[in-house]
C-alpha cells in the first residue's frame, strides 16, 4: 500500500487525509501545532455552506462544487440545513435586487418574521432554503476523530524530509514554494447574545458594511464581514470592530447587549483567480488556495487530490501541467 504524508492539519489537510483514508490509503498527517487551533484560518471560519449566496461574487465552480460539499460534510459532522436568509434595509433594497440578479436558488419572501421572528426591522428578503452551515471547530474535531478511528496519526512536528509522497496543505505558509499565493485578511467576533434566537445564517446587505451572522447554538453567534487585501496578521482594527458591532445592532438591536467572547483575525490563502488549485512540483502535491471558501470547497479539493494520486484522474482543480 502506497503511503502518503499530509502536511498541515487545517481544513484542507484534514479533508485531504480523510478522503484518502476513506478510499483505503495509508496516511500520516504532520503539523507542528499538533492539529487545528487559533493559529490557523480554519479556526476562525464562518462555516457557511452557502454556494448559491457565494455565487454573487464568485466563479461558477464555487456554485457547482460547493453544492457537493453539504453532503460530504454531513457524512463527517453535524450539518444544519436551515438555509440562509439575506435581508437589507428599505433604503438598501437596490442592493437586495442586485444580489438577486447575481445569484440563484432562492425565493423572494415578505415573511421575514415567520422565518426569523427577531428580524423585526425587515419585511423583505431572499431565502436560500437549500444552504446549510456547520460549526468549524466541531467539524475539525470530528475529522480528527474519524482519522484516529482509521489509524491515522497527526504528528506534532514538521514532516520529515524523507516523508513519502508529501501533500502540502499548509495554506499561506506554502508561499515558499507557491509564490503566487497571497493572504486575504478576515476579521470576526464571537459573541453571546442569549436574547437573540436566530436559527440560520443571516446576511445583511449594506453598501459599506455587509455583515453575516452565523448561529453556533446556546446564544452564541459568529459575526463576520471584512475581506481586506492585506497580509497583516495583527489584531482587528477599531474601525472594523465598530463596523461589525454597528451592523449587528442595525440587524437586531438586542445584539447591543451581547457579550464579546473572542476576537479573531486570519489570513486566507488565495491564488489570483480566488479558486483552489492542485499542483505537482518536484514530487510534492500542493493543495491550496481555498480563499474565503474553505469549508465550501475543501471537499472538492480533497476529492481532486485523491482522484489524482489514487486513480490518476485530473479534476478541474488541477493545474494544466499537473502530471
Amino acid at each position: 500500500m502506497t503511503p502518503y504524508s499530509v502536511i498541515g492539519a487545517g481544513v484542507a489537510g484534514l479533508t485531504v487525509a480523510t478522503e484518502l483514508a476513506r478510499r483505503g490509503a495509508h496516511v500520516q498527517v504532520y503539523d507542528p501545532a499538533g492539529g487545528p487551533g487559533a493559529q490557523g484560518c480554519s479556526w476562525w471560519a464562518g462555516g457557511m455552506l452557502a454556494p448559491w449566496c457565494e455565487y454573487e461574487n464568485a466563479e461558477e465552480p464555487v456554485l457547482r462544487l460547493g453544492q457537493q460539499a453539504i453532503g460530504w460534510w454531513a457524512d463527517h459532522t453535524k450539518v444544519t440545513r436551515n438555509g440562509t436568509l439575506v435581508v437589507a434595509a428599505k433604503r438598501d433594497l437596490p442592493d437586495l435586487r442586485r444580489f438577486a440578479r447575481r445569484t440563484e436558488g432562492f425565493t423572494e419572501t415578505t415573511e421575514i418574521s415567520r422565518l426569523e421572528p427577531d428580524l423585526i426591522r425587515f419585511d423583505r428578503g431572499l431565502f436560500f432554503e437549500h444552504e446549510a452551515h456547520l460549526d468549524p471547530r466541531q467539524a475539525l474535531a470530528d475529522l480528527q476523530t474519524g482519522l484516529r478511528d482509521k489509524g491515522v496519526q497527526i504528528h506534532p512536528q514538521k514532516a520529515p524530509k524523507d516523508a513519502p509522497n508529501p501533500i502540502d496543505c499548509r495554506g499561506l505558509a506554502a508561499r515558499d514554494a507557491l509564490p503566487d499565493l497571497r493572504g486575504v485578511k478576515g476579521e470576526m467576533l464571537m459573541i453571546r447574545a442569549p436574547d437573540v434566537a436566530l436559527t440560520r445564517p443571516v446576511r445583511l446587505l449594506h453598501p459599506r458594511i455587509p455583515l453575516y451572522v452565523v448561529p453556533r447554538g446556546d446564544g452564541i453567534y459568529m459575526l463576520g464581514a471584512t475581506m481586506i487585501e492585506s497580509e497583516d496578521r495583527g489584531r482587528i482594527t477599531a474601525r472594523s470592530m465598530l463596523e461589525l458591532l454597528s451592523a449587528a445592532y442595525a440587524l437586531i438591536p438586542a445584539f447591543g447587549e451581547a457579550e464579546i467572547l473572542e476576537i479573531g483575525v486570519d489570513l486566507r490563502p488565495a491564488f489570483p483567480d480566488n479558486l483552489p488549485r492542485i499542483q505537482r512540483r518536484n514530487g510534492v502535491t500542493y493543495a491550496n488556495g481555498l480563499y474565503r471558501h474553505g469549508y465550501l470547497l475543501a471537499p472538492a479539493l480533497a476529492q481532486g487530490v485523491a482522484d489524482l494520486l489514487l486513480d490518476g484522474k485530473q479534476s478541474e482543480l488541477c493545474d494544466e501541467d499537473c502530471p
